[in-house]
């Protein structure tokens, strides 16, 4: 982490993030003072990433998708996600690479973390995607996925498993990759 005392990004964490985001070093050290303003700790918890992420979809219940996101970027397993983890989280879903989004994205569905996705796993991101949907575009939805489990099972039929197989990682993002609708179907996109 960086020097706490000084309030000041170490040098080896703004390397490290200068080299695998887009942001610059001017950026870095805006966010990071920001984020010590925000969390003197140098620290944010699941509870106060609910709260930061539930401001981008106020018309939505974005807490239950907000914890699949937290676990997914709690790299170390703590229940909190210092700067790094926070700056890569803020990168990965704004602005990364396709493949590192879509690598971001397993590790979204890879709920119990085992490396593989199941149709439960699929079914629960799918529920927690839903909910971020504000009602008022629910009847804007195509009749095969104007639910959560038709959601899930369209994109589960994408993959050609079974219901009781499993997905690995490469397959996953190959599967997304090579198909618009279930790269679409990963993720909620406003319309407003």
């Amino acid at each position: 982490m960086g020097n706490t005392k000084s309030g000041i990004v170490s040098k080896e964490i703004l390397e490290d993030l200068k080299l695998n985001t887009k942001f610059t070093e001017t950026e870095i050290t805006q966010w990071y003072e920001n984020f010590k303003k925000q969390c003197p700790t140098g620290r944010i918890s699941k509870e106060e990433f609910e709260l930061i992420y539930g401001k981008f979809f106020p018309e939505s219940d974005a807490q239950t998708y907000a914890q699949h996101v937290f676990r997914s970027f709690d790299t170390n397993d703590d229940g909190t996600l210092d700067f790094k983890e926070y700056i890569i989280a803020l990168h990965m879903t704004s602005t990364g690479k396709t493949t590192r989004k879509l690598e971001w994205a397993f590790s979204l569905f890879d709920v119990d973390k085992n490396g593989y996705i199941t149709k439960s796993e699929v079914k629960e991101i799918c529920a927690a995607i839903f909910k971020l949907i504000p009602k008022d575009e629910l009847s804007a939805l195509p009749s095969d996925e104007n639910t959560a489990e038709k959601r899930a099972n369209k994109l589960w039929t994408f993959f050609d498993k079974g219901d009781t197989d499993r997905i690995a990682e490469g397959e996953f993002i190959q599967g997304v990759m090579e198909n618009e609708d279930a790269l679409r179907l990963i993720q909620y996109t406003p319309l407003k």
